[in-house]
């Protein structure tokens, strides 16, 4: 059985509602992260300022050491397990440290599930809707990734802290669930449950990307898989 580490963020800037692309508003910073491995709580990133308060977001020493820990989890045999970690996590980490290689080697062979979701279906979907599908609790109630940084700007880190706990141990258990069950179901626009099989388990991205293209004829303008991968100068 896989030794799986979830891991997660949360950027630092504060955007306009409604936006498409939150990359086009660049750099966002990193105010958190938090890795889970499922056998105590999750593990809580972040600067802190001298009078003890939270630091308006994580150094690049900071983010070094987030760095290291992943790199050093994998070497003991854990895969990286997140959501849309390739197409956001991991491009956003790039950037904030500057290890654009070292992170693009994690993305590469990591496991995102929302990007192996999107190689089968040709659409992204929210951990949320895929939570509830399997039967999760989800995303903390009242939070959304929209929220985290203007409360973190107005020092309700704790709320934000467990935020991304809860979507790494969210983004475990769904890994698990869906795993045992060989499939990963989720509740669409229309509210109708839906699945897609996972007979083989779950794919690193390195992998997901050579499944083969789905039929999105039906779609006006689909995503390409380079939106995720195009920064990865693949190892």
């Amino acid at each position: 059985m896989k030794k799986y580490l979830a891991f997660d963020l949360e950027i630092a800037k504060s955007l306009p509602n409604g936006i498409d692309d939150l990359k086009a508003y660049r750099p966002l910073g990193i105010t958190c992260a938090a890795t889970y491995t499922g056998d105590e709580q999750p593990k809580l990133w972040y600067g802190q300022n001298p009078d003890g308060n939270a630091a308006p977001q994580m150094s690049r020493r900071q983010l070094l050491s987030l760095l290291a820990y992943l790199e050093d989890m994998v070497e003991e045999g854990y895969t990286i397990l997140t959501w849309n970690g390739c197409g956001f996590d991991f491009d956003i980490l790039a950037e904030e440290s500057g290890e654009i290689l070292r992170c693009a080697k994690l993305a590469w062979n990591h496991i995102d599930m929302m990007f192996h979701f999107f190689c089968i279906t040709g659409f992204p979907l929210g951990l949320d809707k895929a939570a509830k599908g399997m039967g999760l609790q989800g995303k903390l109630i009242g939070m959304s990734g929209e929220l985290a940084p203007r409360y973190w700007a107005e020092g309700k880190w704790a709320i934000v802290l467990d935020y991304v706990a809860q979507d790494v141990q969210t983004t475990l258990d769904l890994a698990l669930v869906s795993e045992k069950m060989g499939e990963l179901r989720w509740i669409n626009n229309k509210g109708i449950r839906s699945a897609v099989s996972l007979a083989g388990g779950w794919l690193p991205v390195c992998e997901a990307t050579k499944l083969p293209l789905p039929d999105n004829s039906w779609m006006r303008t689909p995503w390409k898989r380079s939106k995720f991968t195009g920064w990865i100068n693949q190892p």
